[in-house]
């Protein structure tokens, strides 16, 4: 028996609907693309160079501090951003897509260029050796990778490059910033006591995009912020707005907040993020300084036991589907496969059923529940031993359904975060937020013309 697919397809729809699943996980293997569109009141120009585009023609767009910026590297990475985003990104959104895409290119150089400045250097084959993990994170050799971003219009070198830049700029941090930031022990002791103090109550896993604005500019932002949540909830990768759009220093994890309690947010955002339900995507919101755009990606109680770390054991029937079927056709037949399913008697009869409607059998007895895509968790999360998920899938990927075949759930009580647990994330906050301001720094000192 093969080894179970931990990667499900994306799920247009549990039950008979089906689609063309979006690109697995294109978004979350980008890398670092972090995008700053305002800092310290920097308004960066309006950019006029980016008109009609002659792709034979390598002029500059940008020289930044002497190194140039040409349109051929805004092409390949405004490419790879429409591959992360699965093609989804309509033709009134490129323009201002491409500004982004160029002003994060200048940050890009400005990290560059002061890892330079400051004699931090990368060697080639480490950056050889990242382009390969990316590449096979797609289950992709390299030159397949390679090939796969020529298709999209993209190419390696901007991946490499974005690697580059990331590995710069976090070794210059490392460096430069580290060094000069203190956590007391008597803070992270402060923060354990108040996490033993609130046991049991709310808290949420959350992602953000923030767009800073003055007060004159905020109408715009909240546009522009109205845009990217349109998009998001139409299927594209909230992951990847974030790493190209946000402001906040949270881009380069895809906006991950990480878990927070309700009365760490602002005033602004508490009762929406309370409100939400798990992968809800809020309205743009004001909030001091710009606009903000939330997602919920779980919630939980304080040190109690979290529901997602359920181990199931599982067998999944997969059903492929002829060429060029229609949805009416993937309907009827999802709907005579449910029927069928629905009560085969549990995973002792799972194969010969499976036998029956000409479907493959992949066991996995170690699968954790907060691994599985959002509507697939909430399912079996409800599920009994022995019941079976509604068909799911899609044209490309065939219908698949899940049959429990047991569960381990966790413990009833967690542990509180060690003191290094602690200490890690209150030092990583402060690099962040003096990350931040450094490149602000590196903005204002920069010579840049447009061409």
């Amino acid at each position: 028996m093969k080894k179970f697919e931990r990667t499900l397809p994306a799920l247009a729809m549990i039950g008979l609907a089906l689609a063309s699943a979006p690109a697995p996980a294109v978004a979350q293997q980008m890398g670092a693309l972090q995008m700053q569109r305002q800092a310290g009141g920097l308004d960066l120009p309006e950019v006029t160079v980016l008109g009609t585009v002659d792709p034979n023609v390598r002029k500059a767009t940008a020289i930044v501090n002497g190194d140039i910026i040409t349109d051929t590297d805004v092409d390949h990475r405004l490419s790879l951003v429409v591959i992360a985003n699965g093609g989804r990104v309509p033709p009134e959104e490129m323009d201002m897509l491409r500004l982004q895409v160029l002003r994060n290119l200048i940050d890009e150089m400005l990290q560059i260029q002061a890892a330079r400045e400051n004699e931090v250097t990368i060697p080639e084959a480490e950056i050889e050796q990242a382009f390969a993990r990316v590449a096979q994170n797609f289950q992709q050799s390299p030159e397949q990778f390679a090939q796969f971003l020529a298709n999209g219009g993209s190419s390696p070198a901007t991946i490499k490059q974005q690697i580059r830049g990331e590995l710069a700029w976090t070794r210059l941090l490392r460096r430069r910033v580290e060094p000069f930031i203190n956590v007391g022990d008597d803070e992270v002791q402060s923060i354990i006591r108040k996490l033993e103090e609130s046991k049991g109550q709310e808290e949420y896993r959350v992602g953000e995009i923030f767009l800073s604005a003055p007060p004159e500019l905020q109408a715009q932002a909240l546009s522009d912020a109205a845009r990217i949540v349109e998009q998001v909830r139409a299927g594209a990768s909230f992951v990847a707005y974030a790493r190209q759009f946000s402001e906040a220093s949270t881009a380069a994890v895809g906006g991950d907040l990480g878990w927070v309690r309700a009365g760490q947010l602002s005033a602004a955002l508490q009762p929406i993020v309370t409100s939400l339900p798990r992968g809800a995507v809020s309205d743009p919101v004001a909030v001091p300084g710009g606009v903000a755009i939330i997602a919920l990606i779980d919630k939980r109680q304080v040190l109690a036991a979290d529901p997602s770390n359920a181990i199931l054991s599982l067998k999944q029937l997969t059903i492929p589907l002829k060429a060029g079927i229609s949805e009416a056709e993937a309907r009827r037949l999802a709907a005579g496969i449910q029927e069928r399913t629905r009560n085969m008697g549990g995973c002792g009869r799972a194969d010969e059923v499976a036998r029956e409607i000409g479907a493959e059998v992949v066991n996995n007895d170690q699968l954790r529940l907060g691994d599985l895509p959002g509507p697939l968790q909430q399912i079996l999360g409800n599920m009994q031993v022995g019941m079976a998920t509604p068909p799911f899938g899609s044209p490309q990927d065939g219908l698949r359904v899940l049959v429990l075949c047991g569960r381990d759930d966790p413990s009833a009580s967690a542990g509180l975060p060690s003191f290094d647990q602690v200490y890690s994330q209150l030092n990583d906050q402060r690099v962040n937020s003096a990350a931040r301001r450094y490149l602000r720094d590196l903005r204002r000192d920069a010579v840049i013309d447009y061409r």
